[in-house]
């Protein structure tokens, strides 16, 4: 990860954890980062709350058309079937709750990868599609520092309810969505779905996991 990455990823997670210090010990105003704040230590609380929940689960990639962060359409078949690790988070870009959580998990997760980084795929499709174009996604990837494992993918409505429906994640309505996490350690393999707000190393241990059993 470029030096450029690592201090836009740190910006982001810096901000976060200031924005829930802030909102649980003082209170948060009528701002957009107030708003933030508060959404931000609501789901951290929930997280010490509720325990992750992981099951293991037969998805089959759907033959679909997205577009890619940098304009590219792809098939996601063949973007996730390339014999890679694969990690895959539902997003919006406008999100104020679950997504800067999830988002800042990822950016968190590239540099806990290290050199593995390379060996893996970090996908986030948006569930908002007619909002998130080529280049919001673009600017999204650069708030979180995304390096070149992690693209963010949109298309038209209509591929991006089939993906959603092909992982259970569709709810129907983007405001009604919760945090799952899916992993792959390979094309063939089962997917790990965790269900609630993964953390970093939580993450990084599917992986590990999987690199200790070779």
């Amino acid at each position: 990860m470029t030096g450029r990455h690592t201090q836009a990823r740190t910006r982001v997670l810096g901000r976060l954890l200031g924005f829930a210090a802030f909102a649980a010990v003082a209170g948060a105003g009528a701002s957009d980062a107030g708003a933030d704040a508060r959404a931000y230590a609501s789901h951290h609380l929930a997280v010490q709350a509720d325990a992750l929940k992981r099951a293991l689960v037969d998805y089959r990639v759907p033959e679909l058309r997205l577009v890619r962060d940098d304009g590219k359409p792809v098939d996601l078949a063949a973007e996730l079937d390339d014999g890679q690790a694969v990690y895959i988070d539902f997003i919006y870009t406008t999100c104020t709750a679950i997504c800067p959580v999830t988002s800042a998990t990822f950016a968190a997760l590239q540099d806990k990868l290290g050199r593995d980084r390379d060996k893996v795929h970090l996908v986030s499709i948006s569930i908002d599609p007619e909002e998130d174009t080529p280049r919001r996604l673009a600017q999204f990837r650069e708030k979180y520092g995304a390096g070149p494992q992690w693209r963010c993918y949109t298309g038209t409505a209509e591929a991006s309810v089939a993906t959603q429906r092909a992982f259970g994640v569709f709810t129907g309505d983007k405001m009604g969505h919760t945090p799952v996490t899916l992993f792959r350690a390979a094309p063939g393999r089962q997917w790990v779905r965790l269900d609630g707000f993964a953390t970093p190393d939580e993450l990084l241990r599917e992986y590990r996991g999987v690199i200790a059993a070779k």
